[in-house]
Formats: structure tokens, C-alpha cells, sequence
């Protein structure tokens, strides 16, 4: 006995892949001195963005979380944000 699902046919949504940014421009380098390029991996409130938001592949991935880290240690990070409730 087959079951009738009542599935729209018709328009297909299309997701571009996320290229990952480090391996299209090869010029640019991950660095934890290098705050600007690391601020644009991270939240608002300071946590890393996950590879599947930013498009970065694993590679990569690594070695940003890696230098963002080291960013922190060396206080040119914030670990979190300041505010207050």
C-alpha cells in the first residue's frame, strides 16, 4: 500500500557553498596579531563562529580557532563581552 504525500513539486531552492576565504586568497595569512581579519570569525559576544556559518573548510578552521585563542591569551581579544545585565 503506498501513502500519497502531498509534497510541492516545482521550485527547488538553490544554497550557494561557502567557499572557504583562506584557500580562494591565498595571500591572506591567519595570524593572531592580525585582530581585524580574526574579529570577522567571531560573534558578538566573543565565541567562534562554527565552519558551517562562516564557510571556512577544516583546515583552516583549526587554525583560526587555534590563533584566535592565542589572541585571547595575549589580551588583543576580548574572551567575552563587558556588559552587564
Amino acid at each position: 500500500m503506498a501513502i500519497a504525500t502531498n509534497k510541492p513539486k516545482g521550485k527547488r531552492t538553490f544554497h550557494r557553498r561557502k567557499v572557504c576565504r583562506f584557500c580562494a586568497d591565498s595571500s591572506i595569512v591567519i595570524d593572531y596579531k592580525d585582530c581585524d581579519t580574526l574579529r570577522y570569525f567571531t560573534t558578538e559576544r566573543g565565541k567562534i563562529l562554527p565552519s558551517r556559518i562562516s564557510g571556512n573548510c577544516a583546515k583552516h578552521q583549526r587554525k583560526l580557532s587555534l590563533e584566535i585563542k592565542r589572541a585571547r591569551n595575549m589580551a588583543l581579544l576580548p574572551f567575552t563581552t563587558s556588559s552587564v545585565r
